[in-house]
């Protein structure tokens, strides 16, 4: 019964050889891994996983994994138990990025997620998540 069909999406992959890629695609490719494996954090509920993709503003506001797992539970419930989760477009900004995620959540409700994007170093955390109620069918 629970099975999560996370590894079924198409994703884009560059097809160029020999260090070719572009940046952009790199971009892409480093946020929606960070995403994706946040969502599998949160399906095989890994706290500790979960947790190592927020930003450091995030770990700050939530105090410890515990509060941040029950926050993301509470509110945020079509992340914390996606089924599904289609990568749309990216808009850059200054000093971070948005990802718009579509995300089929519980009672097979869609959404559409708005992953705010912030570089740490080499990684992208995810500085949070605005979620809206998606059109009832595509």
């Amino acid at each position: 019964g629970d099975h999560r069909d996370l590894h079924s999406f198409p994703t884009r992959r560059s097809s160029d050889l020999a260090g070719g890629h572009a940046d952009g695609d790199n971009i892409d490719d480093a946020i929606q891994n960070t995403i994706l494996s946040q969502i599998e954090a949160f399906a095989n509920d890994d706290r500790q996983a979960a947790w190592d993709h927020a930003s450091e503003g995030i770990k700050q506001q939530s105090g410890s994994v515990e509060s941040f797992y029950d926050m993301v539970k509470l509110s945020y419930a079509p992340v914390h138990r996606a089924s599904s989760i289609e990568f749309m477009e990216r808009i850059p900004h200054p000093g971070f990025q948005i990802q718009v995620v579509r995300l089929l959540g519980p009672e097979g409700k869609r959404w559409i997620a708005h992953y705010h994007m912030v570089k740490n170093g080499d990684d992208w955390k995810i500085g949070g998540v605005g979620l809206k109620e998606g059109p009832s069918s595509i």
